[in-house]
């Protein structure tokens, strides 16, 4: 499978906003959208005007850089919400919050998304004290994640432990000390604390 191996920094300028890829840097001054706040390349200067498919393609990259998703990947997400009913964009975005790496993601467990990725690949989370190491799998309301038992003395779960859940999402509930979190509810599209304009992408793909 295709996979991006260049600088993640550089997709954060392409879009002009943090997508929060390297975990804690994105937040100090170290940021690269904060020490060089221009869009990436030799004639970023002299772009021309952006067009409504411009804007509509910088909104679908965008989400699916956040993600960590390809093209052929985020593209079944849309046509999965397409046949759903409801609103297709708010369809879209929950279906990609419900995703593993996601969900260990906004518990806190991880860093970034790609450090949970890596943590579900590696076979280090249980789902309803089962090994799932596939990152799309979609939990649902009731779902138990924790950390594999033999897995719980890594350096990185130690230290976990000894953190405090903050600022997690009503949908989620998560225990450091028990390294065990809960999926309460399904989430909503105002528990999706992300600025993206998911009517735009629908709009994309939908000529």
């Amino acid at each position: 499978m295709a996979r991006y191996t260049e600088a993640d920094c550089r997709l954060c300028r392409r879009e002009k906003t943090k997508l929060f890829l390297k975990g804690d840097r994105c937040y100090g001054p170290k940021c690269a959208l904060t020490r060089r706040n221009k869009t990436p390349g030799q004639h970023w200067d002299s772009r021309k005007k952006v067009t409504e498919y411009g804007l509509q393609l910088r909104e679908k990259q965008k989400a699916k850089r956040i993600y960590g998703l390809q093209e052929k990947q985020f593209r079944k997400y849309y046509e999965m919400a397409d046949r759903q009913r409801g609103v297709t964009g708010t369809n879209m975005l929950v279906m990609l919050e419900e995703r593993l790496d996601n969900v260990i993601y906004r518990m806190g467990m991880g860093a970034s998304r790609s450090q949970c990725r890596q943590m579900v690949n590696h076979g280090h989370i249980t789902v309803n004290e089962k090994v799932v190491n596939i990152p799309s799998y979609q939990v649902t309301a009731g779902d138990v994640i924790s950390v594999k038992e033999n897995k719980r003395d890594l350096p990185t779960y130690v230290e976990l432990k000894e953190m405090k859940a903050s600022n997690l999402p009503k949908w989620l509930e998560f225990e450091p000390a028990k390294l065990t979190g809960k999926v309460l509810s399904k989430p909503t599209r105002e528990d999706i604390d992300l600025s993206i304009q998911e009517h735009m992408i629908v709009e994309l793909y939908s000529k």
